[in-house]
């Protein structure tokens, strides 16, 4: 994500996510009331853990809501115990702006702070070391893009498009086989640092049910969107060809049957609560021309940048608009097909 807070960056443009975070509010503090288990414990301090928090204000909004729950849930269920201490850890890869994210807590604030650099499909704490876990459209990012794609003699070989959609049968299924492998990981980490009685919440971007990969919909038409000004570029001779078949957007959108598939396959951590929050309107949060070409450049100007280099970004966007802006149908709201998935998962009693 595009750290700092200029015109382009993450912090400026992720009110999108901010709203899943807030369809989330409600359930996130019912759950912690009603499902973290407090009695026969004794806690000098409460450990929390965000994974994959980026850089901007929303990571701050969502742990506000974590710690008002957690300090009802004391106050009300042990009123005559001091409430502990809480501590939060901010996980995201290395290159991520810790700077800019610790710029905007607030000074007086009822936790203390440390940032956790590393990939959360590995390792990250001690074992039982964590009390809470916590994640917010994060767990759409794969760890790495199968090799198949860019395999010239592969049937997955993604040639002239940087994303499943639209793409062929076998290139859906190359992503989703990565996005197991990576969800298997994830899950197996966090069942090793999660403390007994702890809980993980989850927010997952993902797809309706029976929702076809090469079906159009703006969750990933807007990629394939840039896709096609990329492939123009190349037609110019400003980038080239290769280096566009090259490319490839390592983003899945999953189901809520393919994900609890994955959960209850893995077997380490099981479903307390999962439900569907419902589609996110893209027009409420994105309501201009504007506001959606930012969004997208705040998320993927970093990967763009990495692989084509930095002279191509304002004449990438700067097409990108132009189609979008002639593309009625990605600005639709009913043609908006992304949803969030609400996973509430804690550790089986036998592992």
């Amino acid at each position: 994500m595009n750290g700092g807070d200029g015109a382009s960056s993450y912090a400026r443009n992720s009110s999108y996510q901010r709203g899943a975070i807030e369809a989330a509010e409600a359930l996130l503090r019912n759950e912690i009331n009603a499902r973290l288990d407090i009695t026969n414990h004794s806690f000098s301090s409460f450990t929390i853990a965000d994974f994959g928090c980026s850089s901007g204000p929303n990571t701050v909004i969502a742990v506000d809501i974590i710690i008002q729950a957690l300090y009802h849930k004391f106050t009300s269920s042990l009123p005559n115990t001091t409430t502990p201490q809480f501590q939060v850890f901010f996980n995201d890869v290395s290159h991520t702006d810790f700077n800019a994210l610790f710029a905007l807590l607030p000074p007086q604030r009822p936790y203390f702070v440390a940032g956790v650099p590393g990939s959360f499909y590995g390792n990250l704490f001690p074992k039982a070391h964590l009390n809470l876990a916590y994640s917010s459209c994060a767990l759409c990012w794969l760890s790495d893009l199968p090799s198949e794609l860019t395999d010239t003699s592969s049937p997955a070989y993604n040639r002239g498009r940087i994303h499943y959609t639209g793409a062929s049968a076998e290139v859906a299924q190359a992503y989703s086989s990565q996005y197991k492998k990576d969800i298997k990981l994830f899950l197996h980490a966090r069942s090793q640092e999660l403390a007994e009685n702890g809980l993980m919440a989850l927010i997952v971007p993902g797809v309706p049910d029976g929702f076809l990969d090469c079906q159009e919909a703006s969750t990933g038409s807007e990629f394939d969107l840039l896709g096609s000004c990329l492939m123009d570029m190349a037609k110019e001779g400003i980038i080239e060809e290769e280096e566009v078949n090259s490319f490839n957007l390592p983003i899945y959108y999953t189901t809520p049957k393919e994900l609890e598939d994955i959960i209850r396959s893995n077997g380490e951590l099981k479903i307390d609560k999962m439900e569907t929050l419902g589609s996110m309107d893209a027009q409420d949060t994105m309501p201009d021309l504007e506001s959606r070409v930012l969004y997208l450049r705040a998320v993927l100007e970093g990967l763009v940048r990495t692989h084509f280099g930095h002279q191509i970004l304002d004449d990438l966007f700067d097409r990108y608009a132009l189609k979008l802006a002639h593309s009625s149908f990605i600005l639709q709201p009913q043609t908006h097909k992304s949803i969030m998935i609400f996973a509430l998962l804690s550790r089986c009693h036998d592992i």
